[in-house]
């Protein structure tokens, strides 16, 4: 993830969270970030084994982890071990990033409604401070394009659209009454009282994609939310935090993808599917309508049914039925 324009960080000193732990003396929180992004001063978290291979490679300069994983860290990082790694991870992330567990109406919100050479903007829309709107772009009415977006050259953005900390490239068409950007659905569960996990991330929109009306992609939570070039995404399809989209695919109506899960290029996927959560899609992949993903997909596979297998096993499954 690049510099973070959507929400200010605040200095924290390191002892505050780790007075315990003997850290190396010249590390400070520079930031927070994923295994694989996270550099020298970046304090980063490994909670699970199916990211060992990110953990061995990592430049982070500490880690939050538990014991039993430790000893999978790159050399260079310094293991800080604690009981759970997730709640550990969001009372920094709540420390760092104080205004990123909710999302808070933008203040700095104006009416704007003329049209100029470059940009069209019909009636009645709000856009915040330092946002950025390219060439030949059309928003559509009772819009609201919140501070810090930047929308690329030739985009058509519907009405009763909301976008907040999102960058959208260029040839882009959002259909009416999509949000975008929002905070996504995370907390620690608490004997008394939920822990809300900030998010952090955002949502990145990349050139040529069409997505309908209705749809929902959250932001990313430490990581970013991403839809590859040329890619559609049909009417009332939810995206969750951190999910990554790949080129050229395509999704139908009402299919949900839980968080973190990687879907690659050529993907097509069938009407009310659902892809649960840190699953790896690969290339070239058909899902049927209705299905439910619940482990990793090979390239080239076909799959359907629940949970979602190759279609000549689903075929032959249910002709022993019915004979």
């Amino acid at each position: 993830m690049s510099t973070n324009i959507f929400f200010k960080k605040k200095k924290i000193s390191t002892k505050i969270f780790f007075n315990k732990h003997k850290l190396h003396k010249n590390f400070f929180i520079n930031d927070i970030k994923t295994l694989t992004l996270s550099k020298k001063n970046d304090l980063s978290f490994f909670e699970s084994i199916k990211y060992k291979s990110d953990a061995i490679k990592t430049e982070a300069g500490a880690c939050l982890t538990t014991k039993k994983l430790s000893n999978f860290l790159s050399k260079t990082t310094q293991p800080i071990i604690v009981d759970n790694v997730l709640f550990e991870l969001a009372k920094i992330l709540k420390a760092l990033y104080p205004d990123a567990d909710i999302d808070y109406p933008d203040n700095t919100l104006k009416l704007i409604s003329k049209k100029n050479k470059s940009v069209t903007l019909n009636t009645n829309v709000l856009i915040g401070k330092n946002v950025k709107i390219g060439k030949g772009s059309i928003i559509g009415s009772n819009t609201i394009i919140e501070k810090n977006v930047q929308i690329g050259n030739k985009c058509v953005i519907g009405s009763n659209v909301i976008i907040k900390n999102s960058i959208i490239e260029n040839n882009v068409v959002i259909q009416d009454n999509c949000k975008i950007g929002q905070k996504g659905f995370g907390f620690i569960p608490l004997k008394n009282k939920n822990f809300k996990f900030p998010h952090i991330g955002k949502v990145v929109i990349e050139d040529n994609v069409e997505i309908a009306t209705g749809c929902t992609i959250d932001r990313g939570s430490i990581d970013d939310t991403v839809i590859g070039k040329n890619t559609y995404i049909d009417n009332q399809v939810h995206i969750a935090h951190n999910v990554r989209i790949g080129n050229n695919c395509m999704i139908a109506g009402q299919v949900g993808f839980a968080g973190s899960s990687r879907i690659g290029n050529y993907v097509s996927i069938g009407g009310q599917a659902g892809v649960s959560g840190h699953l790896k899609i690969g290339d070239n992949v058909k899902i049927g309508g209705g299905s439910g993903v619940v482990k990793d997909i090979e390239d080239n596979q076909i799959v359907m049914g629940y949970p979602a297998v190759p279609l000549k096993d689903f075929l032959k499954k249910n002709k022993d039925k019915n004979e």
